[in-house]
């Protein structure tokens, strides 16, 4: 019976739709921008590449990466970044990014001599860059988010 309330429960609040927006701009479909890089990582380039958006990213927006780690019965199996490994011998590779407004930069930082890394870790590796939209709400008066009660969700057994 429990199951069945908290299935209504969540059904009733996903079927809530909101008419309007933050300051009254209109509720729409909020999309995240995403795009995939090949990338080779080389002493030319320092073992990093900095990658341009190619669209506008705003001041709050934030960047996610992830990297193909590997394919699995044909289905991608992607790793949300920093991914690290440890190699035979203690040494470790880590695939890390930073981002700031305008691009990402993906790099490969650790312990391993990357001059000495197989192809397989440093040539053709696949990134999915995704720029997830995001707001300051630190200025806004919302009594529901500010008036929180956490007694009143039931702990789960």
């Amino acid at each position: 019976m429990k199951k069945l309330v908290s299935l209504l429960s969540v059904v009733l609040f996903m079927s809530c739709v909101v008419e309007e927006g933050i300051d009254g701009r209109d509720g729409g479909l909020i999309v995240s921008s995403a795009f995939e890089i090949v990338v080779d990582f080389n002493p030319s380039n320092n073992y990093e590449i900095v990658e341009p958006y190619g669209f506008d990213v705003f001041e709050y927006d934030v960047t996610l990466v992830y990297i193909l780690w590997e394919t699995d019965n044909g289905q991608d199996v992607w790793r949300l970044l920093p991914q690290s490994t440890i190699f035979v011998g203690g040494a470790t590779l880590t695939y890390n990014f930073d981002f700031t407004q305008t691009d990402v930069k993906l790099f490969l930082e650790g312990t391993a001599n990357f001059d000495n890394l197989s192809a397989v870790w440093t040539q053709d590796v696949v990134f999915r860059i995704v720029v997830v939209p995001a707001d300051n709400v630190s200025n806004l008066s919302n009594p529901e988010m500010t008036d929180f009660d956490s007694s009143l969700f039931q702990k789960r057994d």
